[in-house]
């Protein structure tokens, strides 16, 4: 059998808060590291809600990885103060995102056509040797090359991984991924590497490290989202029933709705909001219906009556 690879829970923001996190970690779980949503410098300040996930005493996953995004040096010094402030150790810098109102003022995949400021902004990689650093990118804004042009200054510093998911940052989510861009950039590169992108499936997994067989790990993410029990599948090599499946959604369902039931502070209307959430992914593991009722929700009970339904 071929050696498994760690699985990385991928961060998306408003999907993998610390609640979600953690609940996916009890009832599923096959995950070896999980990393935060980004926190970032807004209006000059931090979004409370940041703060708030990266909090260690909210989370309880087996090994977390923060991330930040920032345009600049003088932002990226700012979270990584706070990271250290919060006792981590290591540490991600976010040059992927592909949000249009991030990437414009050069966050995330927005920086990549400009090596310059990528290589101001990982500076501060030497400045902290405390933290262990990683970096997760796409292959660029515009073009796929644009991430060979970088390849000398990652390959020049300390980094612990690079995950890359082999899109353009203009692409968002839409179309393929380019694999023959990933391979050109997994030839270049010198640091352990993570794929990152449109996995589903144990067997578009097993694809791809069959095709690349030096990567040092696997990220998920929307695959995850859809199907929480595909990283233990893998890890198994077995498939769930629809069954069990169901039994540990209902289970990390309950975590997570307890949980913002006790947080949320703004009334039953925020709340089924929040809980809809849950639900944008998953559609495929509960009848079409139902899943239907639990968007039309408009109050708490009509959502537990679909929910009900759901399990």
């Amino acid at each position: 059998m071929n050696t498994l690879l760690p699985i990385h829970f991928a961060p998306l923001q408003g999907f993998t808060e610390a609640a979600y996190r953690n609940a996916h970690a009890a009832s599923f779980g096959g995950i070896d590291t999980y990393h935060t949503p980004f926190v970032r410098i807004e209006r000059g300040e931090f979004r409370n809600k940041d703060i708030r996930d990266i909090e260690p005493d909210n989370n309880t996953v087996p090994h977390l990885i923060p991330q930040l995004i920032a345009p600049d040096t003088e932002k990226a010094e700012r979270i990584i103060s706070l990271f250290i402030e919060k006792g981590y150790k290591e540490a991600s810098i976010n040059l992927g995102c592909p949000f249009p109102m991030l990437a414009k003022r050069h966050n995330g995949s927005g920086i990549l056509p400009y090596p310059e400021e990528v290589k101001a902004l990982l500076a501060v990689i030497e400045k902290y040797p405390e933290l262990r650093f990683s970096v997760k990118m796409r292959l660029g804004w515009e073009q796929a090359d644009e991430c060979l042009a970088l390849v000398p200054l990652l390959n020049s510093l300390p980094l612990e991984h690079i995950t890359l998911h082999p899109r353009l940052g203009r692409q968002e989510y839409k179309g393929t991924v380019d694999l023959n861009g990933f391979a050109a950039f997994y030839e270049a590169c010198s640091h352990p590497l993570i794929y990152n992108g449109d996995l589903h499936t144990v067997e578009e997994i097993q694809q791809i490290a069959d095709r690349f067989p030096k990567l040092s790990a696997i990220m998920i993410g929307r695959g995850l989202l859809a199907n929480p029990a595909l990283a233990l599948e893998y890890k198994e090599g077995r498939s769930f029933s629809p069954d069990e499946i169901r039994q540990r959604l209902k289970a990390m369902h309950a975590a997570v709705f307890h949980h913002y039931q006790e947080q949320i502070q703004g009334g039953d209307a925020q709340l089924v909001t929040k809980m809809k959430a849950f639900w944008e992914y998953p559609a495929a593991l509960i009848e079409r219906k139902t899943w239907k009722a639990i968007h039309k929700s408009t109050t708490l009970d009509k959502y537990n009556v679909a929910v009900r339904m759901a399990f």
